[in-house]
């Protein structure tokens, strides 16, 4: 019987000690007037609950809270082994860009374990920042919106973000992360604002989300690995894209990051994105008439010390009337960089100028790189299932370096044809294997 009563008052205890308890940040002080600064109550909101012995919950109610200036969110120290953010209002910027237009990130979590964000609004107001470049002024870089440094098992899901200064989400160096049903939106001329941008990260995956910004719809940089990317709808926008170390190196200065990090055509290529099963596609499509890049790995190699890029899955995609489809692009300079094991999988091409290509030359001006071969190792890169039209007649080009030439390139049931013409295919100092159907014939 002794024992019996000792079991029960250890399973009471164990609930107890698992339960989660709940912070509202207007008990401290947070007021939903989109006037108030609430910065102070949303930071003793993650002081209790990281001093929580048992998981925690960070409740913010309907209504716009202002964050007037940058404000980080620290791990280091935290107790609690979760810490949830319900947000079913919205957490605004001030109007004034110079507010947090140099503060790099205005939403930061520095060294967080579990940490999810469910729901909510973030809103920037980057609309004057973005007219203060336009203008040709001197103005602030201007501040990522939300960002994740050195974090590890982080849920983002439902999140909506609003016209960021530069780049909406970040994770710099963490593993295990999961961004899903979120929407990101900006304008098509609204410069730098990267959807999502990945540097030094592992275990990355973004599911059913819906992204249209003035730029990347997701940007992954050098040192990732392990990304998987599906069923988003992206555009307008450039579409997917691996950054290039130069923007990748001032991620982090002094601990701290810093970030440089495009009509009707665009409503039915999305509407097509949507099938009747209710799947999404990945849309890449024009900011504006002008054509833009698609979705791309490079520019890689700027760096001859640089981690390389590898297993990254992107599936179920569409690019209409961009500059390039499915592009890796490599400086070319001496590097040690390398990108391994890519794989493109059910991707439609509706009238891109580039549709398949490698561009192992890079070298935009004959600036930085002149007379000099890339030293990026491309190899195991896959295309399967890739469809539809092509703005010119080289539709799968392979330009890759005399020094490091292409290797494991697999082509398989490649269709693209050129104003209902056949396409061409150009291929230099590449080697791989093609299999089923293949219009137009592999040059491999």
């Amino acid at each position: 019987m002794v024992i019996k009563h000792i079991m029960v008052l250890l399973f009471l205890v164990f609930r107890l000690s698992s339960a989660t308890v709940t912070y509202n940040v207007q008990i401290f002080g947070a007021k939903p007037d989109g006037r108030s600064d609430s910065k102070n109550a949303f930071l003793k909101a993650w002081s209790l609950s990281c001093n929580s012995t048992s998981p925690a919950s960070i409740y913010v109610p309907a209504g716009r809270y202002l964050i007037a200036s940058a404000l980080t969110f620290s791990g280091q120290g935290c107790k609690s082994r979760a810490i949830t953010f319900n947000i079913a209002g919205t957490l605004v910027a001030p109007s004034s860009y110079n507010a947090i237009g140099n503060a790099l990130v205005w939403i930061k979590f520095y060294i967080v374990k579990n940490v999810t964000i469910n729901g909510g609004t973030l809103d920037a107001q980057g609309s004057s920042l973005w007219a203060c470049k336009t203008s040709g002024k001197a103005c602030p870089k201007g501040s990522t919106t939300l960002g994740f440094y050195h974090s590890q098992n982080i849920v983002i899901s439902k999140l909506r973000s609003l016209n960021s200064q530069m780049f909406h989400m970040l994770l710099y160096s963490c593993k295990n992360a999961k961004i899903q049903g979120v929407s990101i939106v900006a304008p098509g001329l609204s410069p730098n604002t990267d959807g999502i941008h990945l540097t030094y990260s592992t275990g990355i995956t973004i599911l059913s989300s819906k992204i249209s910004t003035g730029d990347d719809c997701v940007s992954i940089g050098p040192g990732n690995s392990n990304i998987w990317i599906e069923k988003v709808v992206c555009g307008p926008g450039h579409g997917i894209s691996e950054s290039s170390p130069s923007r990748a190196r001032a991620l982090e200065s002094s601990n701290r990051a810093e970030l440089e990090l495009k009509l009707s055509y665009v409503k039915r290529a999305r509407a097509r994105a949507w099938s009747s099963s209710g799947s999404a596609r990945l849309v890449c499509t024009p900011k504006f008439i002008h054509l833009i890049s698609g979705c791309s790995i490079g520019s890689l190699g700027w760096e001859r010390e640089e981690p390389g890029v590898q297993n990254v899955t992107v599936k179920t995609t569409t690019f209409v009337g961009t500059t390039n489809g499915l592009r890796i692009k490599a400086w070319a300079r001496s590097s040690n960089g390398f990108v391994n094991g890519v794989y493109f999988k059910g991707a439609t091409m509706m009238n891109v100028k580039f549709p398949i290509i490698i561009d192992g030359k890079y070298c935009p001006n004959n600036n930085n790189c002149p007379n000099e071969a890339s030293g990026v190792k491309i190899s195991n890169v896959m295309y399967e299932n890739v469809h539809g039209t092509s703005a010119t007649r080289v539709a799968v080009k392979f330009d890759c370096s005399k020094g490091n030439p292409c290797r494991g390139i697999v082509l398989k049931d490649v269709d693209l044809k050129f104003g209902g013409q056949p396409a061409n295919s150009s291929c230099s100092y590449a080697a791989g294997t093609a299999s089923g159907l293949l219009r137009p014939t592999s040059c491999l």
